[in-house]
């Protein structure tokens, strides 16, 4: 019985990877109005998905250092269907945090938000890895 146990445990742990909602890895964003662009992690946070900026540049593509390292971009993001996910996001060159709508196409995301009824167009995020 121990061994049936061990094998089950095994398998799930296998299988973990494999169950990564496709939202998950490393999104590279598109350029501000500075003209300057990131990388975001994005990973499970509780029953959400978040995304912290990891790295950020000019837009030479020079590594920019900024205190918004770290910070969380998007936040309680949930799949809602068809490749789409509704959650939070943050635009650090306009200090506000959008509610937003991520539509996810193969390895390219349509990212817009609203804030107080005005919309915006965050672009399209290209998945790095």
């Amino acid at each position: 019985m121990r061994q049936i146990a061990m094998t089950a445990a095994a398998l799930i742990a296998l299988a973990a990877p494999a169950l990564a909602d496709p939202l998950e890895g490393l999104w590279q964003t598109a350029q501000d109005d500075n003209g300057n662009f990131g990388h975001i992690q994005v990973a499970p946070c509780g029953a959400a998905l978040c995304g912290t900026l990891v790295r950020s540049f000019d837009a030479s593509g020079a590594t920019l250092q900024t205190d918004n390292i770290g910070r969380q971009i998007i936040s309680e993001t949930v799949a809602s269907g068809g490749g789409e996910y509704r959650g939070k996001v943050y635009s650090p060159d306009r200090d506000k945090t959008y509610s937003s709508r991520l539509q996810l196409t193969g390895d390219q995301l349509s990212v817009s938000g609203c804030v107080f009824g005005i919309c915006r167009d965050g672009g399209t995020w290209v998945r790095v890895q």
